[in-house]
């Protein structure tokens, strides 16, 4: 009996209509020629727009798999950048009764992050402001519950990456960019504040800012909008997530006022091998944000991953070596920072120069940040627990301006056409000027927002933790936990 049920199936599989043949013939093979054919695979491999006749349509509907598996990657790197990257590396350099803390804020914001970008935040960066003049400060809402970002490519971002997996990889940046801020007031911000703190400044400071760099029709976005006032670029974020939060970092920490004993006791980093482990994990994941952010796997990226690792590896060794000179020992701390600062820095250029500039990125990012966190956070007294302000706001302003000395034709050929005016492969070419305007509003959007944002934070519930839970450490007041058992104690 039961050979008689497989014959009898083996029979029906045989003659009966295939699914897939009556697919294939739902599509007439003559509806598109041969060469519309070819001219869609150039265009996948090219990372090309599609044919816009729609007479003829892609037979390629949806996304094309390479471009979408880089980015779907790119977006985990990101992830990864933040948790556990930047959590380890912050974590690492706090004093050990607070380490947990820092490891709550990044998970944290990572949540709250998310949330907001599915209400309002991606539509507000991202979708079109729909204005008569061509060019606006923030999106509409029409994407707000990411209604309509489904799998299908949006052309405006990406001709074939799905729509929500471009909506993920941006949704990463954003978590990212406030988390960043936790190094200038770690260990003596309440957590609640911090939490209204971050929402109110994605609202007032990170999405417009992201929709002006890098919205379809944002102010100051000279690659995507021919009708920009202001012609900057920002490759992956220069003055989006590091300058925004690092000049925004500097004002809160003023605000806050020092930690307890600051300049009076030493606070030196609990555990160096975390911070070290957390540093190669940014290095890493950082290759999603600057090659990720050529929305391909295409010959863009691949410039962008070279010179993200020529700057970085520059910056890393520069600084070390500067501490070797002026302080007699190169620390590992050294080594980390100067990393972080070489990522920093070539990150609003590095899908915009060659390998020359970027290694010229790599020498000026391993000794003016260093300078920065070495003589003028002491000259000037302030309490940047750690160096967000020295490494971010001073590395992200620095890169922002030299990414204007430096993009060049060769290395990107988006820059020959809403920017052929401005980029003429000289240091001292127009673009310079469009950049230093865009430095110009991030600083006055962070600077402002963040006092407005600060003291409505500090009416509604204060900013700061009492002397006694900062003294005994935030770990156990605010989260009811300790990183390390008595038995443990590093």
């Amino acid at each position: 009996m039961r050979k008689l049920f497989l014959v009898s199936g083996l029979l029906c599989t045989l003659f009966s209509p295939s699914p897939i043949l009556r697919a294939a013939e739902a599509v007439p093979a003559t509806e598109r020629s041969i060469q519309e054919r070819l001219d869609d695979l150039e265009a996948y491999v090219n990372n090309g727009s599609r044919n816009a006749n729609t007479n003829t349509s892609s037979k390629i509907a949806g996304p094309g798999p390479g471009h979408n598996a880089w980015m779907m990657t790119s977006s985990a790197l990101v992830l990864f950048m933040t948790l556990p990257g930047l959590a380890l590396f912050y974590g690492g350099l706090v004093r050990r009764k607070n380490v947990l803390s820092v490891l709550a804020q990044c998970l944290g914001i990572a949540g709250l992050v998310t949330l907001l970008w599915y209400l309002v935040g991606y539509s507000l960066a991202f979708h079109s402001g729909e204005t008569p003049r061509g060019w606006s400060f923030l999106g509409k809402l029409n994407w707000a519950f990411l209604k309509g970002v489904d799998s299908t490519p949006n052309g405006d971002y990406g001709s074939w990456v799905s729509h929500n997996v471009y909506a993920m990889y941006q949704m990463m940046f954003a978590i990212i960019t406030p988390a960043l801020i936790v190094g200038a007031i770690a260990e003596r911000m309440k957590f609640s504040a911090i939490l209204l703190f971050m929402t109110l400044w994605m609202l007032i400071v990170y999405f417009p800012l992201a929709h002006m760099v890098w919205g379809i029709d944002g102010m100051m976005s000279g690659v995507g909008n021919a009708k920009a006032p202001i012609h900057a670029i920002d490759f992956a974020g220069g003055t989006v997530v590091h300058m925004s939060s690092g000049w925004s970092a500097l004002v809160l920490c003023l605000i806050l006022g020092k930690r307890l004993g600051f300049g009076k006791e030493p606070m030196p980093p609990h555990n160096m091998v975390l911070c070290m482990v957390g540093t190669g994990m940014l290095w890493v994941g950082w290759y999603g944000f600057n090659a990720g952010s050529a929305v391909a796997a295409d010959v863009i990226a691949a410039n962008a991953f070279m010179t993200t690792t020529l700057a970085t590896a520059t910056a890393s060794f520069v600084w070390a070596m500067a501490e070797y000179i002026t302080r007699g020992k190169p620390s590992v701390l050294g080594f980390c920072s100067g990393a972080v600062a070489g990522l920093v820095v070539i990150t609003p250029a590095c899908g915009f120069v060659t390998a020359d500039g970027a290694v010229v990125i790599g020498i000026a990012a391993g000794l003016i940040p260093y300078f920065a966190c070495w003589k003028v956070k002491a000259m000037f007294g302030y309490d940047d627990a750690l160096d967000t302000f020295g490494v971010h706001a001073i590395g992200g302003t620095l890169g922002a301006l030299l990414t204007g000395m430096l993009a060049r034709n060769a290395a990107n050929a988006n820059l020959a056409t809403n920017l052929k005016d401005y980029v003429r492969d000289s240091v001292f070419q127009p673009l310079v000027f469009e950049q230093l305007k865009a430095i110009g509003v991030t600083l006055v959007l962070a600077v402002v927002g963040t006092v407005i944002i600060a003291y409505i934070v500090n009416a509604a519930l204060g900013l700061r933790v009492s002397p006694e839970i900062e003294t005994a450490g935030l770990d156990l007041a605010e989260h009811g936990e300790e990183g390390y058992h008595a038995e443990a104690q590093l």
